[in-house]
């Protein structure tokens, strides 16, 4: 899934309940013909208890495991691909919130623990409002979906489309850092 060809890739984002008799969701990442591409859901039970998520991709591989600081307002994604026997996951990044009020909400996003300021998100969350920045570049943006037609009809708020943009090639990083934008909102995630 390369999107080297210069056209932008769709994901659609849906939140599913896992059990009737649960409280605990996952969310799906699918393209247009609504195959699986990535997969979010709460790490297994042996794994480090700071993971709150895992980022996985269609065929149940973990890529990325996402850590949250409530106190700091922060989070970091670690590598999947580390050493299972002791928890030894490389740190890939880590996203801090710079401003936060009811209408806007703001990330910086420091790669591999170094003060880099090449990523920032920007957007609203009760919209499902998200663009996410490399420097002045726009790397990829969430959006509602609108049924078309004579009913022109809201689609439920539970499932929105993520567009990433031609020239940035690392898709699950994309992913991850809009699960880190929609983080704990009452309504999504």
């Amino acid at each position: 899934m390369e999107g080297s060809d210069g056209v932008p890739i769709d994901l659609f984002v849906s939140k599913t309940k896992l059990h009737i008799t649960s409280s605990a969701f996952n969310l799906k990442f699918t393209d247009s013909s609504s195959n699986l591409v990535f997969s979010v859901d709460r790490p297994p039970p042996r794994s480090d208890l700071r993971f709150k998520r895992l980022l996985s991709d269609s065929s149940g591989n973990p890529l990325i495991f996402i850590s949250h600081n409530q106190k700091a307002a922060s989070w970091e994604g670690f590598s999947a691909e580390g050493n299972n026997n002791n928890n030894n996951h490389p740190l890939l990044f880590r996203v801090e919130r710079t401003t936060k009020s009811f209408t806007r909400v703001e990330f910086q996003v420091f790669l591999n623990n170094q003060n880099s300021d090449d990523f920032k998100m920007r957007g609203s969350p009760f919209y499902r409002s998200c663009t996410i920045y490399k420097g002045d570049s726009i790397v990829a943006q969430t959006s509602l979906m609108y049924k078309l037609g004579i009913q022109k009809a809201l689609v439920p708020r539970n499932r929105f489309r993520l567009t990433i943009f031609p020239g940035y090639a690392d898709h699950a990083f994309i992913v991850a850092l809009t699960v880190i934008f929609f983080y704990g909102r009452k309504l999504w995630i």
